[in-house]
């Protein structure tokens, strides 16, 4: 009860207002934990309340079109969550009444729906006394109670349940879930952190055996593919491009591009030969590369090191659309940057 209750404390004189906590709508956490997931508060709090304005109930999410959700999504990334979402949004509203499971166990079975995110809007939203346990949770427990096991390990993950459940407020789920978070993000930062404020300084390991730095533990790394694209933004004399969706279970699925010529070698781009072989060169009138160096785009698994070519022709095929129409559709954030800057 020592640790909750100077967590508590703490939380109630540091906490951040933000307006899910406002509420105990389990629509509202759900929205808020899904955008967070692998995104800081400050980054997707502007996401948060334009899907509040934009679908205020679970009904408005699941009545939209997926384009729509892509749309408003583009820029956080990872992009299976926004169909996740809405995959959900549709089963809680068509085959639940719009009513959210009410328990752990039950909020599992949500699609998108993972144990960390799951245990926080049971005790949000139901007061279930159930613990989160994401990084700040691992950084935290790891550094205070000195635990020294590797974090990538699922061995690990269950062992920090085990504590986390342990040091719960069985009164006040809710507050130490949110604390704890707080706490990760604000105090017992992976970087730069300053202990002299903290309230657990004369108990915590790490900080009495100067190990601060080097907690928690994490021995395995992600690999990382390098992946080469090659853009090519066809332009008509009408002012027209040329746009083709992702649809394959890969990066950016359900995302528009311009076509591209995409490898994971290291293999030249030739422009000239590449239309030729696709019974384009006929319509071109001419062709230039965009970009001089290359733009990399680091995602999670993969590196991404893309160019942009311009290329103008009389005649385009495919899904074609107007250049000032390009905002009603949802691009990977480097592609939509790669549009904003450019005047054509």
């Amino acid at each position: 009860m020592i640790f909750s209750n100077k967590l508590i404390a703490w939380y109630l004189d540091n906490k951040r207002f933000l307006p899910w906590r406002e509420t105990k709508d389990p629509y509202s956490i759900w929205l808020s934990e899904i955008i967070l997931q692998q995104t800081r508060v400050a980054q997707g709090l502007p996401y948060f309340e334009a899907f509040i304005q934009q679908y205020p109930t679970v009904f408005d999410l699941a009545n939209a079109q997926e384009d729509d959700v892509l749309l408003l999504w583009q820029g956080l990334g990872y992009y299976s969550r926004a169909r996740n979402l809405h995959a959900t949004a549709k089963k809680v509203a068509f085959e639940l009444e719009g009513q959210f499971p009410t328990t752990y166990k039950d909020l599992l079975t949500l699609q998108g729906v993972g144990e960390y995110t799951a245990a926080a809007i049971a005790s949000i939203a139901y007061d279930e006394v159930v613990p989160v346990v994401d990084g700040n949770v691992f950084r935290v427990l790891a550094r205070i109670y000195g635990i020294t096991s590797d974090i990538s390990t699922q061995r690990t993950k269950k062992e920090f349940q085990q504590v986390a459940a342990g040091l719960i407020s069985q009164k006040q789920p809710a507050i130490f879930n949110q604390a704890i978070m707080d706490f990760g993000a604000i105090q017992c930062t992976p970087k730069g952190t300053n202990c002299t404020p903290c309230p657990f300084i004369t108990t915590c390991v790490a900080y009495q055996t100067n190990q601060v730095d080097k907690l928690p533990v994490k021995l395995s790394k992600t690999k990382v593919k390098n992946r080469y694209m090659d853009f090519l933004i066809f332009l008509d004399e009408q002012g027209n491009t040329q746009l083709e969706q992702r649809t394959k279970k890969d990066i950016w699925q359900n995302l528009y591009q311009f076509p591209v010529f995409d490898r994971f070698e290291n293999t030249p781009f030739d422009i000239a030969e590449h239309l030729q072989k696709h019974h384009l060169a006929d319509s071109i009138i001419q062709f230039e590369a965009l970009t001089q160096e290359v733009i990399i785009h680091q995602l999670s698994h993969q590196k991404l090191h893309i160019h942009f070519w311009l290329v103008k022709t009389t005649a385009l095929k495919g899904n074609t659309v107007a250049w000032s129409e390009l905002n009603k559709f949802g691009f990977p954030i480097v592609i939509h940057n790669f549009i904003q800057s450019l005047t054509v």
